[in-house]
């Protein structure tokens, strides 16, 4: 234990306090004994926690950040060791990578039990299912999802510019008004096309120049680790997953033929709709669905869009002379700004429609709103402009929602 506790000492101290995402504000965590932390791969959720234990005002040794692939677990029980850090006055415990040792939902509910007066903060791939498991943590556990970086984070990370969380009500009614406030002292259209390419993922501050290569790199340690932890999956379904995977590249947005995705597979039709959804999970993929309400997991989505815009470039990279389409990666950006905090389903008239009130035309700058003229509450997100004329918002806005 004495080598976790170093460990976990070095860490903290490189530990930076520069930049911390709100999300940090959002999570309750004083008044919940068990808090769970999931995301993607790569999307900070460790940064998170080791921020919020190093604001922590406690004594050494009353906190403690373990990460379970560490080998020390290969040999030592989870539950062994939060008995020994709660007798030695332990108060904090977080656990990070828990998808990664075997029998994690149920040591931590022992300790959750057996230790009222112990915190515990887990983290974990976005593929976890806490329903499923056999400790039956979803009703002691709340939940929390991080998500990528917002094009607002992006530029608040490299202190380019320091922009407020806006209410989509707000944005669509004062648009205007507040693009050419926040315009007078920055060209927000100088560093969307940069953050299309790197940015949601925060690891691009380490060397931009290679992000591509470690996005291809985090989809493929997805894949291959963090899924089959989660779902009873064979090395052979993954090969097909990643075929699928640069299939759907190719192609998306689209509306999925499962029947003809099936053949050309040589899979289930099923099968198909389980990729879909595992895709999603991982946060490579999402799915739109004409009507959520009722929706079952077995039901084909209307459509699929790549999960954010930094995917078109990192996928697209394995495709020779695949460039991204510029139309895929305005609306792929709107999704990603959106999807995280609105509901967001598919529509046909428009491109989407956010709350179920509010249709959405994503284009550039010359896009006309004759598709969406007859609608109640319907705008255009418009590229390439900084501000905006009644039902024309400019896209970027979006890109500040969280």
């Amino acid at each position: 234990m004495e080598n976790l506790v170093a460990k976990y000492a070095a860490k903290r101290q490189r530990t930076s306090l520069t930049f911390v995402r709100d999300t940090i504000n959002v999570i309750d965590w004083e008044r919940n004994q068990l808090i769970g932390i999931k995301g993607a791969r790569g999307v900070g959720k460790t940064t998170l926690v080791l921020q919020y234990l190093k604001q922590l005002a406690k004594p050494s040794g009353t906190t403690l950040y373990v990460s379970l692939d560490d080998l020390y677990f290969s040999a030592n029980r989870l539950y062994d060791l939060g008995a020994t850090f709660v007798r030695s006055g332990g108060q904090v415990l977080a656990l990070d990578e828990v998808h990664r040792y075997a029998n994690w939902t149920q040591e931590i509910k022992n300790l959750y039990d057996d230790f009222p007066d112990l915190r515990i903060i887990f983290t974990g791939s976005s593929v976890i299912h806490l329903e499923r498991s056999k400790g039956d943590l979803s009703r002691r556990a709340v939940m929390y999802t991080l998500h990528g970086l917002s094009f607002r984070e992006f530029l608040q990370i490299q202190n380019l510019a320091q922009l407020p969380v806006l209410s989509l009500d707000d944005l669509l009614l004062r648009h205007s008004e507040i693009a050419a406030d926040l315009t007078a002292t920055f060209k927000p259209l100088a560093h969307l096309s940069t953050y299309f390419q790197y940015g949601y993922y925060p690891y691009f501050l380490e060397n931009a120049d290679v992000y591509g290569q470690k996005l291809t790199e985090t989809i493929r340690l997805s894949l291959e680790m963090d899924l089959p932890a989660a779902y009873d999956i064979s090395y052979t379904t993954v090969d097909k997953l990643k075929t699928f995977l640069v299939v759907l590249a190719e192609s998306v947005p689209l509306k999925p033929n499962v029947s003809k995705l099936s053949e050309s597979l040589h899979v289930t039709r099923n099968t198909v709709i389980d990729f879909l959804h595992y895709l999603e999970e991982l946060g490579i993929l999402t799915l739109l669905h004409r009507d959520r309400v009722g929706m079952t997991r077995m039901q084909k989505p209307d459509k699929v869009y790549l999960a954010h815009p930094n995917l078109q470039y990192a996928l697209g990279s394995l495709q020779t002379g695949l460039v991204p389409n510029t139309g895929t990666l305005r609306e792929s950006f709107f999704l990603s700004q959106t999807h995280p905090v609105h509901q967001v389903e598919y529509t046909d008239q428009g491109d989407f429609l956010l709350d179920r009130r509010i249709t959405i035309e994503v284009g550039g700058a010359g896009k006309t709103g004759q598709q969406i003229a007859t609608l109640p509450n319907a705008y255009i997100a418009a590229d390439d402009i900084e501000i905006g004329f009644e039902q024309k918002v400019p896209l970027w806005l979006f890109g500040l929602l969280y």
